[in-house]
């Protein structure tokens, strides 16, 4: 129990250090604000991108850290990150456009199911 809780942590833990370092280096850079996410559509398309990119990766750590069940890890880090994702829609939603926090909570699932499955992948072919 406490393995998969710290798999899912992991995960968890690796997605938000590297969203947060990566949107403090363009916040500091000049190319998003502080406080808001009101941007050009490009810039918007590249933090959402960039953000998936790292969901997909804390999946994949997640899947790659669990005892067993890599899957069922994955799907777990996904649910928790689904929950956050709603709060995000909920509390901040107004700091950007309406689409970036909503494709944020249905990106989710896809996500957590590609992270995960890219690790299968990954020891199916050892």
């Amino acid at each position: 129990m406490l393995k998969s809780f710290i798999a899912v942590f992991v995960g968890l833990l690796t997605n938000v250090v590297l969203s947060i370092l990566s949107d403090l280096i363009l916040k500091v850079t000049g190319y998003i604000p502080y406080d808001h996410l009101f941007v050009s559509t490009p810039i918007v398309l590249f933090v959402l991108g960039y953000r998936i990119v790292f969901s997909i990766f804390g999946c994949y750590l997640t899947a790659r850290l669990a005892p067993q069940n890599p899957m069922k890890h994955s799907y777990i880090l996904g649910g928790v990150g689904l929950i956050l994702g709603i709060a995000g829609v909920i509390f901040a939603g107004h700091l950007g456009p309406w689409w970036y926090s909503w494709s944020l909570v249905i990106l989710t699932p896809p996500i957590a199911y590609l992270g995960g499955k890219l690790y299968v992948w990954q020891e199916n072919t050892k």
